[in-house]
């Protein structure tokens, strides 16, 4: 459903019409009914136009508009003074108001069901598209601007479809009614009603474009408070653990300082457009009465005439005196669709026609692969295999470029052409469908995430329609089993949000389960056992190659024991593949991997000599 945005144009108008497919007859006949609605409101004064000088019997001359409908309904073509054009006024009235409120009725059902057919499909689009951007714009752009595009600016698009799209044409429309039925009745009125309406046009056109930029900058700031929420939120151990209650509140009184300092800044520029307003509203008023009362001392104008102009203007009046409110609220919709717009227009993760979904084997090969992102260069033409099978250890410290490896393994990030290539069993991985990819290839992340759903749900959130035997037997080999069964419902146990109700050793375990039973042909440990003993992590190791034989496995720690089983071992150091080869091999080389096991050792005999 989002291809069709995939080259969209840079404009809220082409974006809105894209979104109006499949509701565009419904939204047309919600228009073609308001302004139906309209010209049935716009027929009352004419009636009471009638209904007065019949009454006072000053009518010298059909009205237009009433003998019209008089000739339709059967009542007769001529003025008539007295009770009968009363009662015949009464029953056009009646007439009018009942097809003024049958219109009305439609106008609201059609808007609704048009309306919300664009904001489903606008939600739906969204949703979709950021499921399938790349890695690299998901952690370049702040979770909480993205909700607030998702909420905020998709609520003020729904009111402008629903709303004030429509203001606009009412306005316009009740003008060109007006146009054309007091001009026709008295030339010099008109132009004194109409006199004002330019200057409103253009104040409220000028007040638009000032107006835009500072909702855009308000719009900005309101996405840095909802990030600044959501990290507070999400983080709430650490805010508490280390005192920062303080700090953080700080940090957010002053985002929404800034946040309240521009509103206040918007109020001001409002607060001047409607004192303006005001203003050329009472002016136009003294205007029109002014010149009503010269035309009806000179016999120009009847009683009834002059009740029909002032009625018009205050059914003119009010569109137009809301116009600048409508044109600030479009230019907020602008700015929101612009938002929006960026997201739809983002280059989403695109495989050929012709990509691979072929049995994924055989070993894996990083052929000088070198990586940058943001300028900063990760990876310099690193180069090692690993054959089918086998288990291979990465160790490294921080920054040195290990979950790179991973990332790009699973294609997280892309290589371009002169980085080097990544194969799998003799195949560049940029060959196969990623979706198909990342099925074969299983990782556990460092920081571990669960989603607020029960044990047994997070272990199967990887797989379909797996038994619970099946979860509880993935759940053993991680070690986690044992744990998961002293809760009070077991499996049964819902998860808090991103795992809060567990230990850092049980939800990295929970993780290991779920990618267990994914059963993928290679399988990724990027630093996945740190929160646990290693004791348990001696477990997990002898339970998984127990279990995952014949499955390739990449183990990325900065701890020497979680390596100690895998048949070949590489040590990172910036960027760069410092030492390969096996445990036994790298301890007689004396290199970093000798350093790094001598420090952890000693750092072993210390605490247990403190233990002692």
């Amino acid at each position: 459903m989002s291809e069709a945005f995939e080259n969209i144009k840079k404009h809220p108008a082409a974006l809105l019409w894209r979104l109006s497919y499949g509701s565009r007859l419904a939204y047309a006949a919600a228009v073609i009914s308001m302004l139906s609605g309209a010209g049935c409101n716009f027929l009352l004064p004419q009636l009471i136009r009638y209904l007065v000088d019949s009454v006072s019997e000053a009518g010298a001359s059909d009205v237009a508009v009433v003998s019209f409908l008089a000739e339709m309904s059967g009542l007769g073509p001529s003025f008539v003074p007295g009770f009968a054009g009363v009662v015949r006024a009464a029953s056009l009235v009646l007439a009018v108001s009942a097809c003024g409120g049958m219109f009305s009725f439609i106008y609201r059902r059609t808007l609704a069901v048009s309306s919300e057919k664009l904001v489903k499909r606008l939600r739906d689009l969204l949703y979709s598209r950021i499921q399938r951007l790349p890695y690299s714009w998901h952690v370049s752009v702040q979770t909480g601007d993205i909700v607030q595009r998702c909420t905020s600016d998709v609520e003020i698009v729904r009111g402008f479809v629903s709303s004030q799209f429509l203001e606009i044409i009412r306005a316009v429309a009740l003008v060109v009614f007006a146009c054309v039925i007091l001009f026709p009745m008295n030339f010099p009125m008109a132009a004194v009603s109409f006199a004002f309406l330019p200057v409103v046009f253009l104040y409220s056109f000028i007040f638009l474009r000032r107006a835009s930029a500072r909702f855009l900058a308000a719009d900005e700031a309101e996405g840095q408070l909802l990030a600044i929420a959501q990290e507070n939120f999400s983080g709430v151990r650490v805010v508490r653990a280390f005192g920062r209650e303080r700090f953080e509140a700080d940090r957010f009184d002053a985002q929404s300082r800034l946040y309240a300092e521009l509103w206040m800044k918007l109020g001001r520029m409002l607060s001047a457009y409607w004192g303006m307003g005001d203003l050329l509203t009472g002016l136009q008023m003294i205007a029109i009465c002014a010149a009503g009362s010269f035309q009806a001392r000179a016999g120009n104008i009847t009683i009834g005439e002059f009740m029909v102009f002032l009625a018009y203007n205050g059914m003119i009046i009010w569109p137009v005196r809301g116009l600048g409110r409508v044109l600030s609220e479009a230019g907020k919709t602008f700015v929101s669709l612009g938002r929006l717009e960026e997201i739809l227009a983002s280059p989403a993760e695109e495989d050929p026609e012709d990509a691979l979904e072929t049995p994924i084997s055989g070993d894996i090969e990083f052929d000088r692969v070198s990586f940058s992102y943001g300028g900063a260069s990760i990876l310099k033409d690193v180069s090692f295999t690993v054959r089918e099978g086998t288990t291979l250890g990465i160790l490294g410290a921080t920054g040195s470029g290990k979950t790179t490896v991973a990332h790009l393994l699973c294609r997280l990030y892309d290589l371009k052409e002169n980085e080097g290539a990544i194969r799998i069993g003799g195949v560049d991985i940029r060959r196969y469908r990623r979706s198909w990819l990342r099925k074969n290839v299983g990782i556990v992340l460092q920081e571990t995430f669960l989603f607020s759903r029960t044990i047994a749900e997070n272990v199967a959130s990887l797989s379909k329609h797996r038994a619970l035997e099946e979860i509880k037997r993935a759940a053993a080999i991680s070690q986690v089993d044992e744990d998961i069964e002293q809760f009070s419902l077991g499996y049964g146990t819902i998860v808090g949000e991103r795992g809060v109700t567990l230990s850092g050793g049980q939800k990295q375990r929970v993780a290991i389960a779920r990618t267990i039973l994914k059963d993928p042909a290679i399988m990724i440990f990027d630093d996945s056992l740190s929160s646990v003993d290693t004791e348990t992590d001696s477990r997990i190791r002898a339970a998984l190659k127990g279990r995952v034989s014949g499955v390739t496995t990449i183990i990325i720690s900065h701890r020497i024991t979680s390596l100690s089983g895998a048949d070949m071992i590489m040590v990172m150091e910036d960027g760069r593949a410092a030492e390969m080869g096996t445990p036994s091999e790298l301890e007689a080389l004396g290199g970093v991997y000798r350093r790094v096991r001598d420090m952890q050792r000693l750092t072993l005999d210390e605490m247990e000599e403190l233990g002692r």
